[in-house]
């Protein structure tokens, strides 16, 4: 299969600490490499953790407090720096082309490529991009200003042909992409010959959900349920309820209250706060209602 996996930049929620960076994910599936959040300093963690500049292509921003937005100017003048031609795509609520269109003007004038801004509504659910293998969805929350956060599926994938079969029934090639999509082959004499004896079955497609910032909201559990990974903030362990409540954050426990009802397969947790020196509370709250849950960390790759 494909690699499809997570490379956590930064997961520090709004103070920056010497331990964590602010929110920022490099989404790698196949050759497709999306940002989501790009949090200030975002551009220094992607030349730490090894990714390559000239493939990011699409940034999905959640919400437009600072923590998940400071970044963007700078990582923008250095790609045109670096002399990047191909265009920068970014999802963002509307807001930020009246923030960001200025410091482009100022900052930027003469790039080398084009940054083009894309407006989404992040209190409605919608597919927002969409490729030949993937499709990158809101999904709203709740958080003390517009916030959304994103679901990326695989796209139902094609059967896998069996070689030995095709040579046997002398399938000519150009019926396989046909078969590949479920058809069965008709010879010229009109015989029927089964699409299950001349393919196995394709691979499971795998999906991600980022749910970043937001108080625990039950409303997407069904839209998230039974995905691969589930990346949800944690900024407070639970002697800190109120605290959570009064921010719109949510606490390990609720992160993990809210895997458990979608059913999901893995839990990452991440966007913590900057009083704690260690996350092991954190992590320890939340595996007690969610055991298959991780901590988010700077460098980390999760693999789905």
């Amino acid at each position: 299969m494909e690699q499809f996996e997570v490379h956590i930049l930064g997961c520090g929620s709004a103070l920056p600490t010497m331990r964590h960076n602010a929110s920022s994910q490099i989404v790698r599936v196949g050759n497709e490499l999306l940002m989501i959040d790009c949090g200030e300093g975002t551009q220094l963690q992607i030349r730490k953790s090894h990714q390559h500049f000239a493939r990011i292509n699409h940034v999905f921003i959640s919400h437009l407090h600072g923590d998940h937005c400071f970044g963007l100017i700078g990582m923008i003048s250095t790609f045109g720096l670096l002399g990047r031609k191909l265009p920068l795509h970014i999802y963002a609520h509307p807001m930020l082309r009246t923030l960001l269109t200025p410091q482009l003007e100022f900052f930027c004038k003469g790039m080398p490529y084009e940054v083009i801004l894309h407006d989404i509504n992040p209190e409605e659910q919608k597919i927002i991009f969409e490729s030949k293998t993937i499709t990158v969805e809101t999904l709203p929350l709740n958080h003390r200003i517009p916030c959304c956060g994103f679901l990326i599926s695989e796209k139902p994938k094609k059967r896998h042909i069996k070689p030995d079969m095709l040579e046997f029934y002398k399938i000519p090639t150009y019926a396989r992409p046909k078969l590949r999509e479920g058809e069965d082959y008709v010879t010229p004499e009109g015989e029927i010959i089964a699409n299950e004896r001349l393919t196995t079955p394709p691979d499971r497609s795998r999906s991600y959900a980022y749910c970043s910032d937001t108080a625990p909201c039950p409303s997407i559990i069904d839209k998230i349920r039974g995905v691969d990974l589930l990346y949800h903030e944690a900024t407070f362990a639970n002697k800190e309820r109120g605290r959570a409540q009064e921010t719109f954050h949510s606490t390990a426990q609720q992160a993990a209250t809210i895997a458990r009802d979608a059913e999901v397969k893995n839990l990452v947790i991440g966007h913590f706060s900057s009083r704690y020196d260690d996350e092991q509370l954190l992590l320890d709250e939340a595996r007690e209602i969610f055991p298959c849950t991780t901590l988010a960390n700077e460098n980390k790759t999760l693999k789905i």
